[in-house]
């Protein structure tokens, strides 16, 4: 397993950073963040036109780039540092890897290559009404009758639900319980039966969409039956990435605390040249690069299959989580009273930073993963 990035790789976050502080100064975020969409979908088939981004870590078979977790973690790390405002992470980070795990391989023909072209966008649905994350929570139905399946339930919490052109739904069979009997399926964006609302929230850089299904017609994804463990795998990898972009905002809210800390006078100095300003300061670094250390070490044994990848994703997640926020409220602190003024853009990355903390559950939920999987 290497330890450091390699020059392509480095190489390629030059380019993907330039790319979106021109695409993504925080003047579009705050204009986007504030539409309904919460995306633009010409300014996204132009970033998926200039870098090929959803298509990354997608397989040459499917018109992808064939790269891996390591490459799309670099991604995310990016998006996270500028908040770009697009359905980039409920796609490539919940969709595609929800059908590379589970669908057979015509399916696969048939679905990814419109994703990784950046024509179609993509979410996975599995969170219920009270927010639980684990396949034994599944409440909704789909029942068979005369080939075709229906989906009768709801789905809450779900990423960019109200936009997404295709849904990849988790269900489960009407009797069943526990990790038995769980499927997936796809339901198209506009089908007869769908009602989708965007929730209130406090993170307006990412929306969230609650979905109620009365008789959805859906396809299956998979074989029946037999999505409790592709489903395991897909969140997993999802918690990565979104560790990975964790410590990608954590590390812009630590630079701009520092800038604002030596611009900043106050007594005839700088208020960096404060004891106590230091202290923070190098609170945050550490804190920072050990959460880098740990994101970047979870994507890398995606890669490598690593089987304590499990483990190893709720340590990533439970490490970036405390940084992140912690990083926030010390970014605030320096700032002082402007800290959190609505003309300040520190706000933006302390309400991702808490988002991000329980999305897929907190640091609490992943260190009891963590002992239960490294304790058997």
């Amino acid at each position: 397993m290497r330890f450091s990035f390699t020059s392509e790789q480095d190489e390629f976050r030059t380019i993907v950073r330039r790319l979106l502080d021109a695409r993504s100064p925080v003047s579009e975020v705050r204009r986007l963040m504030a539409t309904d969409a919460g995306w633009d979908r010409d300014a996204w088939r132009k970033i998926n036109q200039e870098l090929g981004l959803t298509a990354i870590h997608v397989p040459e078979a499917y018109g992808g780039q064939g790269f891996g977790y390591a490459e799309l973690a670099i991604v995310l790390e990016e998006m996270g540092r500028g908040l770009l405002c697009a359905p980039f992470f409920s796609t490539a980070a919940l969709a595609t890897a929800a059908i590379l795990n589970a669908g057979t391989e015509a399916q696969k023909q048939a679905l990814l290559p419109s994703i990784a072209a950046g024509d179609t966008t993509a979410t996975l649905a599995f969170s219920e009404d009270d927010g639980s994350n684990d396949a034994a929570s599944v409440a909704m139905t789909a029942t068979s009758s005369g080939g075709a399946w229906r989906l009768d339930g709801v789905k809450s919490f779900v990423l960019d639900g109200h936009t997404a052109d295709i849904i990849v739904v988790l269900a489960r069979d009407p009797g069943s319980s526990g990790e038995s009997g769980l499927s997936f399926f796809t339901v198209a964006g506009d089908a007869p039966g769908l009602q989708r609302r965007r929730l209130k929230t406090m993170d307006e850089t990412r929306k969230l969409a609650r979905l109620q299904f009365n008789g959805v017609e859906a396809r299956l994804l998979g074989e029946a039956g037999t999505a409790a463990a592709p489903f395991a795998r897909t969140l997993q990898q999802a918690v990565v990435l979104l560790a990975n972009e964790m410590v990608g905002g954590a590390e812009k809210l630590r630079q701009s605390a520092l800038d604002y800390a030596k611009m900043r006078m106050q007594f005839g100095r700088s208020i960096a040249s404060f004891q106590t300003t230091k202290h923070k300061a190098a609170d945050m670094l550490a804190d920072v690069e050990l959460a880098k250390s740990a994101a970047y070490y979870a994507a890398a044994a995606v890669d490598e299959n690593d089987d304590d990848m499990p483990a190893i994703a709720s340590l990533a997640k439970a490490c970036a989580a405390e940084a992140y926020l912690q990083t926030a409220i010390h970014a605030i602190q320096i700032h002082g009273g402007i800290g959190f003024t609505w003309d300040n853009d520190t706000h933006l990355w302390f309400k991702r930073a808490k988002s991000s903390e329980i999305l897929f559950g907190d640091a609490n939920h992943h260190r009891e993963l963590m002992l239960q999987r490294w304790g058997h």
